[in-house]
């Protein structure tokens, strides 16, 4: 039989896999009696974790949320994947969590054993973010935008569009979806009545209480195929559809969700819907994308496609 203190972080391990276990579970994967298993419960209780019993024939322990962060027991694999999320936090688009990632990053390395250190140094010794030349979103915009979303609580702030344009809107906010560079609020603005989606770092940092809604059914193919859409064809001027000579899933890592939209059509082509500020820069993105295509749309775009080639032909020469 295990020693207390190893039963208790075994315990305490058991209970962070799974969150709800029988006390019959829990007796035959420590090999104790139920009065052990009480007892030991209650030591956990006592240093602070909240777990919770139940008794019947639906009954059993689970660990709740608590008043304060107890400490977290982690393996191996859930270690690494840590130490590394936050060494890319540290340099991420996030404001404000650079010193507290590099504050935790320093605890964890300082328990961590020496094989694990050499797993997470090979894993990030080769990792060269670029500089960050894009916005950056406050931390705690960020973290009450998303408790409103989870709350399903009206918010209203002021927002400013790509021009500086600066308009106060009240809407009903649902998921928050981050593209890699920029973060993204997908919300039911109530004034237009219907979805929009708002870069958070253009959203002012003063938000107002709303009223508390009723979940809405998602846009067509939930949020983030609605930010795509918003993101790769709505804020462009000119817009193409273009039959691609190539299966859908070759063109995926050539054609993510921010700068297009694609569709199967059969199994040897796909679709792309995208969008630019002039047919010109269309035509340029058309040509680097490495395989023969037809313009479906618009008739313009064929054109621009005629005289690039031209211009392309003649410097050849």
């Amino acid at each position: 039989m295990l020693q207390t203190s190893a039963r208790l972080l075994r315990l305490l391990s058991l209970f962070q896999v799974r969150r709800n276990w029988t006390g019959a579970d829990l007796c035959q994967r420590l090999e104790v009696t139920d009065r052990t298993l009480r007892r030991d419960v209650e030591r956990l209780r006592s240093l602070g974790y909240p777990v919770h019993s139940a008794s019947g024939a639906a009954g059993g322990y689970q660990l709740g949320s608590g008043a304060s962060l107890p400490p977290l027991l982690l393996d191996d694999d859930e270690a690494v994947a840590v130490a590394v999320g936050l060494r890319t936090a540290a340099s991420g688009s996030v404001a404000g969590i650079a010193e507290s990632s590099v504050r935790a990053l320093a605890k964890l390395e300082q328990v961590l054993p020496s094989r694990l250190r050499r797993r997470v140094a090979a894993l990030t010794s080769f990792i060269e973010p670029l500089s960050k030349t894009g916005p950056q979103v406050d931390a705690g915009l960020l973290a009450a935008l998303a408790a409103n979303c989870r709350d399903q609580e009206g918010v209203g702030f002021e927002y400013r569009d790509h021009l500086g344009t600066a308009t106060t809107r009240s809407v009903e906010p649902h998921c928050l979806v981050p593209t890699g560079f920029r973060w993204y609020l997908v919300a039911w603005d109530l004034a237009r009545a219907d979805w929009r989606t708002f870069r958070v770092d253009r959203i002012g940092s003063k938000l107002s209480r709303g009223a508390r809604f009723a979940g809405r059914r998602p846009p067509e193919g939930g949020y983030s195929a609605y930010v795509a859409r918003s993101v790769s064809l709505a804020p462009f001027t000119h817009r193409a559809r273009v039959l691609l000579h190539a299966p859908l899933e070759s063109m995926k890592d050539l054609v993510p969700p921010t700068v297009g939209l694609l569709e199967p059509a059969g199994e040897q082509f796909c679709v792309l819907a995208t969008g630019a500020h002039s047919l010109g820069a269309l035509a340029i993105h058309l040509s680097m994308l490495g395989v023969d295509f037809e313009i479906l749309e618009p008739d313009a775009l064929k054109e621009q496609v005629r005289t690039l080639a031209a211009r392309l032909q003649r410097a050849s020469q």
